[in-house]
């Protein structure tokens, strides 16, 4: 049986900084666990704490520049682009640049402060 979502939840946000974070799916809006839909809307100067999470995400850029910290460097992602963490790797997101950014984030198995492992 489908089931129509009518509306997003916003949920709160980790950081410096309060950035705007509308879950689809996931265990706030629709009570899945399998996956975490949302689109983040993160200002300029924002950084979110480290984390080593337990699950892996895709961030797909629909404006302004997402910076993925890990072990291996700093990847800038702008618009129309997107970056795949890996459940278990430490990563660091933030957005410096003046304008923040805009992108999608998938989460499998959905997010959750437990699963993100902050430090």
């Amino acid at each position: 049986m489908a089931t129509h979502i009518k509306s997003s939840s916003v949920v709160e946000s980790g950081g410096n900084l309060p950035m705007v974070i509308e879950e689809f799916i996931g265990r706030v809006n629709s009570s899945t666990d399998s996956v975490s839909i949302a689109r983040l809307k993160s200002p300029g100067g924002w950084i979110e704490p480290r984390q080593t999470p337990e699950f892996d995400e895709y961030s797909i850029v629909l404006s302004g520049a997402l910076y993925v910290t890990t072990e291996n460097g700093t990847i800038i992602a702008r618009a129309g682009e997107t970056v795949i963490t890996y459940k278990g790797d430490w990563v660091q997101y933030s957005t410096p640049e003046p304008e923040g950014a805009e992108y999608i984030a998938v989460c499998l198995p959905a997010f959750s402060m437990e699963l993100a492992r902050r430090e």
